[in-house]
């Protein structure tokens, strides 16, 4: 199954403005539904409240965002202040994943190049989006390769929240490893957790898993010991939203203790994520800002209340793995080992061909 997680629609006699479609994945798995963004604010709405959710997959619909503001701000005689504060309005939306402002500072560096006129610098800002989408597939692709030369035919993955399909442009970092394995030939099973409180394991991974015919087994989360201890795991592999240069990786709560796990019980433990994730400018993941979301995320589910009316609650939607957990960070550009502030850097210095390159 081909996931087209973000697509651009252009303007038809019928539809007389261009759309922004997105898997409305607050709906998945009983519901694929789609939600069609005409605005920028319906774009921010929906990177807020996670009806698109994934580090690269909230970059590539960001730019998408601003090229859809730039359309609707021509003809105004404010077109460049409107486009100032709707890039402000999409980096407001979520400060943890870089690929968010990596997206937006290039979109900006095109509208600083200075087009002639209105109609122009629209459709450069378009032109970049497309681009940027374009590369997303590419590299993921390329992600998926490398990865997948650390995996052997009969292998068991262990994974946390969604970093595939639904999480990118359309095919993953952390499940397009498994993708590029089964692709290869090898059989590849995997254990899902669920990943509380929002459950993207349980309602996206193991969904889009089993869409694209791969082994999958859901797991609640406090069952990761267990599993590892007994059931003879190969690899512990996961995205990313925001990597430091020394390799501490921010990721979905829970990701930490999956490594501490993985460590006790000698497991290697894999990041995937494109070099546009990897923020060169943090020394260290104690500078990675950390969202904290709504409490009812915690004290409201499928069942009504799970938790007293008035108790207090703490909701991280992300921690921060040490760099010393992490056995690998898997990239476009190859696979960084221990010391991770030299290979990463060493990665981030290879010559690249990016679509984004202007």
């Amino acid at each position: 199954m081909n996931i087209e997680t973000i697509k651009w629609i252009d303007p038809t006699p019928k539809i007389k403005q261009p759309i922004l479609r997105l898997i409305d994945q607050t709906k998945l798995p009983s519901e694929l539904k789609f939600i069609d963004c005409v605005d920028v604010e319906m774009v921010a709405e929906s990177i807020e409240v996670l009806r698109v959710r994934g580090a690269p997959a909230i970059g590539v619909a960001a730019a998408y965002g601003v090229a859809l503001g730039a359309w609707n701000a021509l003809g105004r005689k404010s077109f460049s202040s409107i486009i100032k504060s709707d890039i402000q309005r999409l980096a407001n939306t979520r400060p943890t994943a870089v690929n968010l402002f990596w997206a937006l500072n290039i979109m900006q560096q095109v509208i600083e190049k200075g087009a002639d006129n209105d109609e122009s610098v629209a459709d450069d800002l378009l032109t970049m989006a497309h681009k940027i989408c374009a590369e997303d597939h590419a590299v993921c692709r390329r992600i998926g390769k490398h990865g997948a030369n650390l995996l052997s035919d009969g292998n068991t993955v262990l994974t946390h929240c969604n970093a595939g399909g639904l999480a990118t442009g359309g095919y993953g970092t952390a499940l397009g490893i498994i993708y590029s394995a089964t692709e290869q030939g090898k059989k590849v099973h995997v254990f899902a957790d669920e990943t509380r409180p929002l459950l993207q394991g349980s309602r996206l991974t193991a969904w889009e898993l089993l869409q694209n015919g791969v082994d999958v087994t859901l797991i609640c989360d406090n069952m990761a010991a267990t599993v590892m201890r007994g059931q003879s795991i190969d690899c512990v592999i996961v995205g990313a939203d925001r990597v430091a240069a020394n390799g501490d990786v921010a990721n979905k709560i829970g990701t930490y203790g999956l490594a501490v796990l993985a460590k006790e019980h000698g497991i290697p433990f894999y990041v995937a994520a494109p070099i546009s994730t990897i923020d060169f400018k943090l020394s260290s993941g104690e500078e990675i800002p950390i969202e904290e979301r709504a409490s009812e995320e915690v004290s409201v589910g499928n069942m009504g209340l799970t938790a007293p009316e008035n108790v207090k609650i703490f909701n991280p939607a992300f921690d921060v793995t040490p760099h010393y957990l992490v056995d690998a960070i898997i990239t476009e550009h190859g696979v960084a080992k221990p010391a991770f502030s030299e290979t990463l850097g060493a990665l981030n210095e290879m010559p690249k061909q990016r679509a984004t390159d202007f």
